[in-house]
Order: structure tokens, then sequence, then C-alpha cells
């Protein structure tokens, strides 16, 4: 009887150690499928000469530089962070934030580090999975609106596009001050991970095999290679998932292009699913496709953004200017 159990055990171990050596095997296999940014078609942007250039130093202890579009002939009616897209920069704040700052809306839009005019962290290459690193880039942006003596009343709101709306939404949920967060093409890693798993599978195993493989498989292959992915690149990817449900009592908006093949419609319902019923129904743009939301119907996309912000308290009056030297 005891040799049977010995068997049994034995069995039983082979066939761990059997799992473990395939789940290493496909994780990396598919890791280059992971990590290899999607072609998005980020168009340069011209410098505005309506920014005011602004410098702050993040936690980190890295310089991150953008600009502050602020109103001189009227008290602002809030700031709004802008948080660019991945392979953008600051400058792009315009092509979205055009009609909140035509509302009156204080704009600040700065680059993230390693990116656009920002200093670079020499151990940290960006890709276009959100990591902590812009998720602290954000919270800094806040907490320097935050701190400026000449801006203090005044409502602060984020918005951001693709991976800088997923920054947005994060930040939001751990800061307090964050009063309304809209995002246009937000995602989440693990949801996109999960979407994409059979056009990544099929790619690395026949489809008729992939099929015989049970879903629990393939959500343990994809966290595997996510935390081998991390290690390599020195990063922690930060789990949008888990920050959307603190969002439960703040004013949340979110925008997807119903001809986005990067974000899907479904990826942009099931955050706002997360977030729970204080979320409205995400907007889904006709004929826009990733980050186009705006081109495609510029007077409503600014109308919604405007509706959105405006939301946000009444600010106290202020008088000085953004770059007159505070007194503190």
């Amino acid at each position: 009887m005891d040799q049977v159990w010995v068997i049994a055990g034995a069995i039983l171990l082979g066939l761990v150690v059997i799992e473990l050596v395939v789940q290493v095997v496909l994780a990396h296999f598919a890791l280059p499928l992971f990590e290899k940014g999607p072609l998005f078609n980020v168009k340069p942007t011209s410098e505005d000469a309506r920014a005011e250039p602004v410098e702050f130093v993040n936690s980190d202890g890295l310089t991150l530089r953008g600009g502050y579009y602020q109103h001189h002939d009227q008290p602002a009616r809030g700031v709004i962070v802008f948080c660019h897209e991945y392979g953008g920069n600051h400058w792009s704040a315009m092509s979205y934030c055009e009609g909140l700052w035509q509302a009156g809306f204080d704009i600040l839009a700065f680059d993230f580090r390693s990116q656009g005019e920002s200093d670079r962290q020499p151990d940290y290459e960006p890709v276009h999975w959100l990591t902590e690193y812009e998720v602290t880039d954000v919270l800094d942006a806040v907490e320097y609106v935050a701190q400026k003596q000449e801006l203090v009343g005044l409502p602060i709101g984020l918005f951001g596009i693709s991976r800088g709306a997923s920054a947005a939404l994060v930040a939001a949920a751990r800061n307090a001050a964050v009063e309304s967060v809209a995002g246009d093409s937000a995602f989440a890693t693990d949801i996109m991970m999960q979407l994409y798993a059979r056009r990544w599978s099929t790619l690395v195993v026949p489809a008729w095999v992939y099929r015989m493989i049970p879903w629990w498989h393939t959500l343990l292959t994809l966290a595997l290679m996510r935390r081998i992915s991390q290690r390599r690149r020195r990063v922690r990817f930060a789990n949008v998932e888990r920050w959307l449900r603190r969002l439960a009592t703040r004013d949340v908006f979110l925008i997807s292009g119903n001809r986005d093949s990067y974000v899907l419609p479904e990826v942009t319902f099931k955050l706002a699913e997360l977030v729970g019923p204080h979320c409205p129904e995400p907007w889904i743009v006709p004929h826009a496709k990733h980050n186009m939301a705006r081109q495609q119907d510029p007077e409503e996309y600014d109308r919604r953004l405007v509706e959105f912000f405006e939301q946000m308290p009444v600010p106290e009056t202020r008088s000085t200017s953004l770059l007159e030297p505070s007194t503190d």
C-alpha cells in the first residue's frame, strides 16, 4: 500500500514538473508578442505658443517638462492635467483639449519620464503597457498643481489618451484631490491580455491544440508571461482593474472608437463595469479608430468633455500668474 502512495506521489510530482516546464516554455514563446508594441499612428504635433514652459521634479528625482495653458484674461474654471499617449508628447494636448481650453479650463500637459522633453531614466525603456512609473508621474503632476499657491482653489481633473488614460484612471483612484477623470481609449493590461490570448496562442500552438487547453491554464501562462516581462524590464505593470473599483464614487467618463482595432469597445465597457454604476455608459464614437475620436467628431467630442468637467465644483477666484514666484 505504501508503494502505491509513493508511486502516486511520484506521478503527481512529475505532472506538476511537466506543467511548470510547459508554462515556462509557452510564456517565453509568447513574451515577444506581449512586449512588441502596436504600430500606433502617432502624428507629430507642432509647438503651441500658448503653452508656458513648466517643469517639476517627480518622486524619483527626474525632471518632468511640459507646458501650462493659462487663462490670463479670466479666472480659470479648473485645471485639467493632460496625460499623453504612448509614443506622443505634451504638445498633443490641444489636439484633444482645445474645447476645454475654449471653455475656460487651464491645461497642464507634461511628458512622462523617458519621453519627450522630460529626463530619461537610464534603466527604463517605455512600453505600451502601463507601468507604475507613469502612474507616479501623473500623481506628481497632480501634486505639482495642488501645491502651487496661485492655483489653490481650482478643482483638478485628469484627462488621458490610451496608455495616458489608463494612468489617469489609476492616479485618480489614488488621489482624492482629483475631482473627475476622463479617458479616451483607456485599457487595462490583464483585460487586454485575456482578450488577445486566442490570437497570441494560435501563433504559438495550432488552433486545435489551443481549443483543448483549459482557460485556467491560459490564465496561468499569461500571469507568468507578465511576471517574466516585469523582471526583464525591471518594471511593475499597474493593476488597473484593481484600482478602478476605487473610483466608484468619482466622476468618470470613458471614450472609445467603434473602429478601434486595438482597444475594442468591449474593453471600454468592461472598464466601465469595473468602475461601477456611478460611471455613465461610455461614448463609443462611430467610425473612429484608435485615439481618433476627436478627429472624427470634434464638436460632439468637445461638448461632452466640457459638460463632464463642468460638473467639478466652482473654483475660488485666482489672480496671480502660474509663472510668478509664490510667496510660500
